[in-house]
């Protein structure tokens, strides 16, 4: 009887696999979301946490259909729509509050890209 450990290694989700490693990778996203949570909301992307938002939602789901079922995948995932979630009802608020919008103008500002500002050409 092999052990659990020669189990976990040799398994189609074990260390020998990409489908252990990328979701070791993926953390990093899930950590860096963490640490933005002391940053000014005013400098976050609403357009960058709304699609870590759909990521982790769309592939949370994903990796419970697939085989093999990838459950440290699915973990991530899950926690990486969690904190981008999170950031994005920060920037909500942030934009309900201090820019007094409403709700529809809220969404579309978090999603809407500055203009760069166009320099009068000197001759």
């Amino acid at each position: 009887m092999a052990s659990k450990f020669a189990r976990f290694m040799n398994s189609e989700t074990g260390p020998k696999t990409i489908h252990f490693w990328a979701p070791v990778m993926k953390w990093t996203l899930v950590f860096a979301g963490i640490s933005d949570i002391q940053r000014p909301v005013e400098s976050m992307s609403g357009t960058q946490q709304l699609a870590l938002l759909a990521t982790g939602v769309i592939w949370t789901r994903w990796c419970l259909i697939i085989k093999p079922k990838n459950y440290l995948l699915a973990s991530v995932n899950f926690f990486l729509g969690t904190v981008a979630g999170y950031q994005v009802f920060r920037i909500y608020n942030y934009q309900r509050e201090v820019k007094q919008l409403t709700v529809g103008e809220s969404i579309l500002a978090m999603v809407k890209t500055e203009e760069p500002k166009k320099e009068p050409a000197t001759n």
